[in-house]
């Protein structure tokens, strides 16, 4: 039996486990891929304050890693396949174990979305599903592509280019929806190019993805583009990791949270881009995180009394 049980290991996740074991709660953290989550894939973390220069997500989750098990949280590396939340003692089943705790915080995060386009999955790891930290280097002197405008798209774009032979940037916009600080950094940079109003709707090639049809979302004309051995990057947004909480309050698939990170069951409380918020960043997670482990203390505190 667990004080707390924290579904999720990314920053939300991490800064809940620092703040549920310095009020002297037992602490699990389940986490089903890796320590970081989401962010633990990029190539370089920015705007996060107290960052080391040339952070990437790898550095940060093992600092975020180190730093909770330093303060006494248990990391166990199981995905959460079944949970009951209900009554004063939470269940949480995983493929190896059951675990019990008084109180459960959510920070599961969120999934990156697929467009769902023929080629897409045919093509997953021969050219497409591809991570920029991890795959940049080994498509290096080849024709890259990255699908999406937003701000993590942007970014993985600018670290890409150092590698591409050149790169292509497909948003369905009319213009970038980057922070000028990114924008400003391609429009310098010789080997970006932009394809804005557009969609990717296939993937075609042999052994590995050779040719990209581009439809323009004003005229509805397609391009195709031959691209042998190219890299196509995509970040089309994401998806909450919510499908194990049919019990709890949702918006738009986001489970809705009130004052103090708390949810629609007593003792069961939600932090980071799980939650409907407006801003979905790492700093954002790691203050819901820390909110969330203070208010479930005082949650069994009450409890006890």
């Amino acid at each position: 039996m667990f004080d707390v049980c924290i579904i999720g290991a990314g920053p939300a996740g991490i800064s809940s486990a620092v703040y549920a074991v310095s009020r002297g709660l037992s602490t699990l953290v389940l986490e089903q891929k890796a320590v970081g989550g989401l962010i633990g894939s990029v190539s370089t973390v920015t705007h996060y304050a107290g960052i080391l220069k040339e952070e990437t997500g790898a550095t940060f989750a093992e600092r975020l890693r180190r730093q909770a098990e330093d303060a006494g949280a248990q990391i166990v590396m199981e995905r959460a396949e079944q949970v009951q939340l209900s009554g004063p003692v939470k269940v949480i089943r995983t493929g190896q174990h059951v675990y019990e705790a008084r109180a459960v915080i959510i920070a599961g995060g969120t999934v990156p979305r697929k467009l769902g386009i023929p080629g897409e999955e045919e093509f997953a790891g021969r050219g497409t599903g591809l991570n920029a930290a991890r795959d940049g280097q080994r498509y290096a002197g080849r024709e890259m592509f990255v699908v999406g405008g937003a701000d993590g798209a942007v970014k993985e774009a600018l670290y890409l280019s150092r590698f591409a032979k050149k790169l292509t940037i497909i948003h369905f916009e009319d213009r970038l929806g980057a922070i000028p600080e990114f924008y400003r950094r391609v429009e310098q940079t010789e080997n970006i190019e932009l394809m804005l109003h557009s969609r990717l709707t296939e993937v075609r090639g042999n052994e590995q993805a050779e040719e990209l049809t581009v439809e323009d979302v004003h005229t509805g004309r397609s391009t195709v583009i031959s691209a042998p051995g190219c890299g196509i990057f995509i970040y089309a947004g994401s998806v909450p990791n919510t499908q194990l909480y049919p019990e709890l309050e949702k918006q738009d698939g986001y489970l809705v949270t009130g004052p103090g990170q708390t949810t629609s069951i007593p003792g069961v409380f939600a932090a980071g881009d799980i939650c409907v918020k407006q801003v979905r960043q790492a700093a954002t997670a790691v203050s819901d995180g820390a909110v969330a482990a203070i208010r479930a203390a005082a949650y069994l505190a009450e409890q006890k009394q």
